[in-house]
This record gives C-alpha cells, sequence and structure tokens, in this order.
C-alpha cells in the first residue's frame, strides 16, 4: 500500500492544529515540517505543538539541513518530540544547499563533496546519540568529544532516519543506512539558491535507484523509497496541465506524468500511476505539500 506525508509549515496555531488533525483524520502517514533558518517556522517546536492534537501520525523534519545544524542539538530536538510525541517523532537529513543559510551562522557553504562529508558525518553522529552512543569525532567537517544524549532519551527505539537526496554519494549511503530514501530530484541549484534543475529523465531516476540499490547491497531490510511531489493537480486532462512544466523541464507531458514527482489527472488516473511508480520504480512512500491535502483526499480513501 502507498504511503503518504504532508509537509506543511504553520501561519498560526489554530490552523495548525486543524491541519494536523485533518492529515491524520484523511489517512497521511506523518506530518513533516520544512527546515530552513530564518524562512520557515523551527520544525521541532512546530511538530511539538502539533503532538497534542492527534495521536497517530508520525512527527518529523523534511529536511534538516546537516550543513547548519549541529549533531547533539539536532539529537535533542528529536529526542524530545519523540518523548512528548509519544513515540512518533521521524527525522529527515539532506546536506542542504541555500548558500544564505550557511552564512547565516557564519560559515561559507562548501563545494558538493564537503557538503556530502558533512552530511554524512552528522547523520552517523545524530544517529549514534539517538541510538545511546558516546560520540567523539575529529574531522574537518565535524568535531565532537564524548558526547551522549543523556536525557531525553527517545521513545521508539530507533527513530526512523529519511535521508533526501539526488547525489549519488548520499544515495549509497541512504541505501546502506537510511530507513527511508527520499527521492528528491535535484539537479544542480540554481543562481538564487533555492531553485534546481529537475533529474526527472527515466534514465536519472534509473541511475539514483542504482545508487541506492548499490548501498542496500547485503541488507536484509533495504530501505524505502520515497519521492518528493512538486505537482499535485485533479483534472480531466493530465497532458494539459503538465504541459507547461514539461516544457520548463525540456520532456514531453507523457514522460512527465510518468515520473513519481508529480500526480496529476483524475481519482482512478492517480491512483493508477501511484501502482505504477511502485511497478515501476520500486517508489512507494510519497511527500506531497499541503496544498495537495485537499485534493489528495479522495485518492487516500481509494488507496486505504
Amino acid at each position: 500500500m502507498a504511503i503518504f506525508s504532508l509537509q506543511a509549515t504553520p501561519t498560526d496555531a489554530a490552523s495548525w492544529a486543524e491541519l494536523a488533525r485533518r492529515a491524520e483524520a484523511v489517512g497521511f502517514d506523518a506530518l513533516l515540517a520544512a527546515d530552513h533558518p530564518g524562512d520557515v517556522t523551527s520544525p521541532f517546536v512546530a511538530l511539538a505543538a502539533a503532538a497534542p492534537f492527534t495521536s497517530t501520525i508520525g512527527l518529523g523534519s523534511y529536511v534538516s539541513n546537516l550543513g547548519v545544524r549541529e549533531p547533539m542539538l539536532l539529537a535533542v530536538d528529536v529526542a524530545t518530540l519523540d518523548l512528548i510525541s509519544g513515540g512518533r517523532a521521524r527525522l529527515g537529513v539532506g546536506a542542504g544547499h541555500t548558500p544564505a543559510e550557511w552564512r547565516a551562522v557564519g560559515r561559507e557553504r562548501p563545494d558538493v563533496a564537503g557538503r556530502v562529508r558533512r552530511c554524512v558525518a552528522v547523520a552517523e553522529a545524530v544517529r549514534a546519540l539517538l541510538d545511546g552512543a558516546s560520540v567523539t569525532v575529529d574531522s574537518a567537517e565535524l568535531t565532537m568529544r564524548e558526547a551522549v544524549l543523556r536525557e531525553p532519551r527517545p521513545v521508539q527505539d530507533r527513530i526512523p532516519l529519511t535521508m533526501g537526496t539526488a547525489n549519488s554519494t548520499l544515495l549509497r549511503w541512504a541505501g546502506a543506512h537510511a530507513d527511508v530514501v527520499g527521492l528528491t530530484g535535484f539537479g544542480r541549484t540554481l543562481a538564487d539558491g533555492h531553485q534546481h534543475e529537475a533529474r526527472w529523465r527515466a534514465d536519472q531516476i534509473e541511475a539514483q535507484l542504482a545508487c541506492v540499490a548499490a548501498g542496500a547491497a547485503g541488507r536484509a531490510d533495504p530501505p524505502a523509497l520515497e519521492a518528493l511531489v512538486q505537482t499535485v493537480v485533479v483534472t480531466d486532462d493530465a497532458e494539459a496541465a503538465a504541459a507547461e512544466q514539461a516544457r520548463r523541464i525540456g520532456t514531453s507531458a507523457a514522460e512527465l506524468l510518468a515520473t513519481p514527482f508529480v500526480l496529476i489527472g483524475t481519482v482512478d488516473e492517480i491512483v493508477t500511476a501511484v501502482a505504477e511508480h511502485e511497478r515501476r520504480w520500486g517508489v512507494t512512500r510519497f511527500v506531497v505539500r499541503s496544498n495537495a491535502l485537499g485534493p489528495l483526499t479522495p485518492v487516500l480513501s481509494r488507496l486505504t
């Protein structure tokens, strides 16, 4: 069965509580909050605020920029959320791409290789802290000395970890270590520091999946595959709705509709597409933005 999560950020307390209630009621697996310091609310504060209004839905960051987040502080936030929510915390992580986020904390954004090394180092440290280990690291990317997360301890034995990326090295790492591999479909970061080129062609998706498979070789339980959906439209004319976006990324509407990064069509067509994404790509999880809650409600009722 396909699993859907909803990424959102609060604008006020009342609407945030209502969004959390609705997301849980219609069948979303998790409520996820973006993590862009200075541009959105604190994900862990927001998710802790949602916890009392829900009882089953997972709560997690999507994704925390490990270039600017320190392992101990991130581990404390995740463990606190798990405690407050009764064991529903999730942790989504990524290497980060926005130069302003580094500058805001007094750092310059490293090159791709540096961001990847930092991401892996912090992810491994956070995982070890949540598992109760003592962590000492002395590298160019990260320094920690005998760090131990004594309190609070997570309720869950293992906080589910999602690595969101399209980078080959991180896809292999995620294949080996993550619970969920979040396929972002992101290519090169554009000049504004926020937008990306798309890696949505079939050969590009297959190359990313090959990296995950290489990393997961030998694992008894390989990670689940998840797609970050950029567009959700319920319509009777899918090709027309997809045409402009397809033109922008240099592909045909039919090719765009075959990717797991858009869900466009009638309810029946979207249900069929979800099944096809699992058959073709192995993708069983989807993250959508808050504006998809209404349009996807009939889809989720069909899928469950």
